[in-house]
């Protein structure tokens, strides 16, 4: 059983929740905020990770009398999260960054330094659970399904499992506000940060210029290849998109995929959205293996759909019950078993038809 627990802080109120209920049950509790070397926008700040939020983070660690420290993570952040983000967009596809520092940044290098200053595990302020069963470790949805986080904690390592608390797993955010606000806690009622920390106010656009990504203008086709108009630049869009074509059509187009080798984006009417199944790669199991069918999320605010399930090697292969639309290659494919998240994997290609 974790008795000494690092809560990464991150300035806000659930984080803030989640290490009051540690110490309020016992746990010997400190506070660690991840420094990741955001830089704000002119005059704008920056979403989390700056210094209004290690303040924040401080103030609540005086509140609850408890140590806090505070780590650079900058350079891993950069290299592992930022980097390959660009990369993805620079392809056409459409990267998922909060998986990713989930997997290497936070369950990954926070959880590691943790444990080398003598910490059994770390706990975060997100709406999920870890339900040790037979001697295993799983990880479950949390009460509050609006909330929940786990589709952007697929890829934690299965053994790190055993090492993490998520002590607001059963508790809505409109009772973790509440419980804030009578512990007085600074930042009972602080807003939420939904956004992507490191993508400035002015947006991706703005944030993949500056990293020297060619947002190049390019043509517009339909399925038969026929150009029909054109596009500011492929990172600007992602599948399923409608809005921003700057087309005239009869019938409203969406983006069905974007071919990054020659700089165009295909579209289509709504009907040829769907695609049957997918191929990902990436994949992070959480059970010992998948079962033959599962319900699949392939976005966060995907409802999910039942699917088919086989794997070849490091490939998973998902075929789904009903067409889905909008699967964008670069995003998570999440597969689950009743309230068990069971892993998942990066979405590589899309199978178009039926079912």
């Amino acid at each position: 059983m974790l008795k000494k627990v690092a809560v990464a802080l991150s300035g806000g109120v659930d984080s803030a929740v989640a290490a009051l209920l540690l110490k309020a049950s016992g746990y010997d509790v400190a506070g660690v905020t991840m420094c990741l070397g955001v830089a704000p926008a002119a005059g704008k700040g920056v979403k989390c990770c700056g210094p209004r939020e290690v303040e924040d983070a401080r103030r609540v660690c005086l509140a609850l009398g408890i140590r806090h420290y505070v780590v650079d993570f900058a350079d891993d952040l950069e290299e592992k999260v930022v980097r390959p983000f660009v990369r993805e967009y620079a392809r056409g596809r459409t990267p998922n960054p909060c998986v990713v520092c989930n997997r290497c940044i936070k369950f990954g290098s926070l959880l590691a330094r943790a444990r080398a200053w003598g910490f059994d595990g770390i706990a975060t302020g997100h709406y999920a659970g870890v339900e040790e069963t037979g001697g295993g470790y799983r990880l479950k949805r949390p009460k509050d399904l609006r909330k929940d986080q786990t589709y952007f904690l697929h890829g934690i390592p299965r053994e790190a499992l055993s090492r993490v608390l998520f002590p607001l797993a059963g508790y809505t955010k409109d009772e973790v506000r509440g419980i804030a606000a009578r512990a007085k806690l600074p930042v009972h009622d602080k807003p939420e940060s939904q956004d992507i920390c490191f993508i400035p106010a002015e947006g991706h656009e703005a944030f993949l210029r500056r990293r020297a990504v060619s947002v190049e203008p390019g043509e517009i086709v339909d399925r038969a290849g026929r150009s029909i108009g054109r596009h500011r630049g492929i990172a600007c869009y992602t599948i399923g998109q409608r809005g921003g074509l700057g087309i005239s059509s009869p019938v409203p187009l969406y983006v069905l995929a974007i071919d990054g080798p020659r700089n165009r984006l295909v579209v289509g009417p709504k009907g040829e959205l769907g695609a049957a199944g997918l191929e990902a790669d990436q994949v992070n199991r959480l059970v010992d293996s998948f079962p033959p069918e599962a319900w699949a999320k392939i976005r966060y605010g995907h409802r999910g759909a039942a699917c088919r399930v086989s794997c070849e090697g490091d490939r998973l292969f998902v075929r789904f019950a009903e067409p889905q639309e909008a699967v964008a290659p670069g995003q998570s494919v999440v597969l689950y078993d009743g309230p068990t998240c069971l892993g998942g994997g990066i979405i590589k290609e899309t199978e178009r038809g039926d079912c």
